[in-house]
């Protein structure tokens, strides 16, 4: 049956608004997917943002880590130079050697033998040590059998005998471990007057200190030598080997002898002979300079 004219403008009315129904859906999807799909990009750029924040942040804090961690380092440095200066200025204004010999005594061994004991101070971080050649004799005038030294931590060790000058009566020796070794100044700076201590074992009294003054240098010694600091501080029987100390804390000569009808008439080999003696018995025997 045929639609009549009414029924054909109703369907045609009702299809229109289908169709407009739709098209406006589709406009409205596409403007919802466009908003969200703007969310999204916008919500990626913020993401994208706050990443370069937190890593640049990272970077900064890593920064400064290491920038503190420099400054503590280099405070303790300073530190270190400020509590050595304070120990300089302590001696020089004649106070007392109390925080350089805290330091420098830990350097220093007593040497002793199956006949008898003297004192000696390590010069290398690897254990070589010096001390006088005479203290390592037996009464025969040989080499002694034993030779240990004893650290100012009351460690016992082997020590062994690397060689020895008779004429300067030096003697090398080396014992095991590792260590802090002594500072050896330049013995032509040495001034007559100036303040020095003397740290060995006097008469079996392990690691005794005595103070004096440089009475004299390049005095003539047994060997023939001007190469010999003349000095009031007490040396006895045992400080033979152990080391003669400036007011630096620096090494400038190794206790050798005293004349016994004398009062304060010690004598020390002066330290640039040492370091001479020292450097040619180890060349010799190591193949290289220690000092």
């Amino acid at each position: 049956m045929a639609l009549k004219k009414h029924h054909k403008i109703i369907l045609g009315s009702f299809s229109s608004l289908v169709i407009i129904f739709m098209i406006v859906s589709s406009i409205f999807l596409y403007l919802i997917f466009l908003k969200q799909d703007l969310n999204h990009r916008t919500l990626n750029q913020k993401i994208t943002e706050n990443q370069n924040n937190i890593n640049s942040l990272a970077e900064n804090l890593i920064q400064t880590k290491l920038t503190l961690e420099e400054t503590v380092g280099s405070l303790d440095i300073k530190l270190g130079s400020i509590d050595k200066e304070v120990d300089l200025l302590k001696a020089s204004t004649d106070e007392d050697f109390s925080g350089i010999i805290e330091d420098l005594i830990k350097s220093v061994v007593t040497i002793t033998t199956n006949s008898g004991q003297g004192t000696g101070f390590i010069i290398s971080e690897e254990g070589y040590l010096v001390t006088n050649a005479h203290v390592l004799a037996d009464e025969s005038g040989n080499l002694a059998s034993t030779i240990r030294a004893i650290t100012y931590e009351k460690e016992i060790l082997k020590a062994s005998f690397i060689g020895y000058d008779g004429n300067l009566d030096v003697a090398l020796l080396k014992i095991s471990g590792d260590y802090i070794p002594v500072d050896i100044a330049d013995s032509d700076l040495i001034q007559i007057g100036e303040k020095v201590i003397a740290i060995g074992n006097p008469l079996g009294l392990q690691f005794s200190v005595s103070e004096g003054i440089v009475s004299a240098t390049h005095r003539k010694g047994p060997s023939g030598l001007e190469a010999y600091i003349q000095t009031d501080a007490a040396l006895n029987p045992g400080n033979s080997g152990g080391p003669l100390i400036n007011k630096q804390g620096e090494v400038i000569g190794i206790n050798n002898f005293k004349i016994g009808s004398g009062e304060s008439l010690g004598f020390a080999l002066e330290s640039n002979y040492v370091k001479e003696t020292v450097n040619t018995i180890s060349r010799q025997k190591i193949g290289e300079d220690l000092i």
